[in-house]
């Protein structure tokens, strides 16, 4: 489960953060989970009381914001949804496609004390 290995990421940054910007306590972080990243928003939610336990993240509200896949088609440049990482262009068939969003798991939100 590498939902633990990034949750621990997570606590890492936020202890970070907190010793730069001086806040004591995390009440709530907001995650942003692409839909490619292969993360499972399950398997963190399972995982973060006991990864954030004796952390100042302790007894925060975890939440995800989910963000959709695109990429742009390298034949027509046109912008697709992607459903998987290896999505042929909805517009045109091709077959080679840059992502462009769906990958990320980042913190975009934090409410600290």
């Amino acid at each position: 489960m590498h939902e633990l290995s990034l949750l621990e990421n997570v606590r890492v940054i936020l202890e970070d953060h907190a010793k730069k910007q001086n806040f004591q306590r995390v009440e709530e972080i907001t995650l942003e989970i692409g839909a490619l990243s292969c993360v499972e928003t399950e398997a963190l939610a399972f995982a973060f009381e006991a990864v954030m336990k004796g952390s100042l993240a302790e007894n925060a509200q975890l939440r995800f914001k989910h963000i959709d896949a695109q990429g742009r088609c390298l034949s027509c440049g046109q912008l697709t949804v992607m459903e998987m990482l290896y999505d042929a262009c909805e517009h045109c068939g091709h077959p080679h496609v840059d992502v462009v969003s769906g990958l990320e798991m980042k913190i975009t939100e934090l409410k600290v004390s």
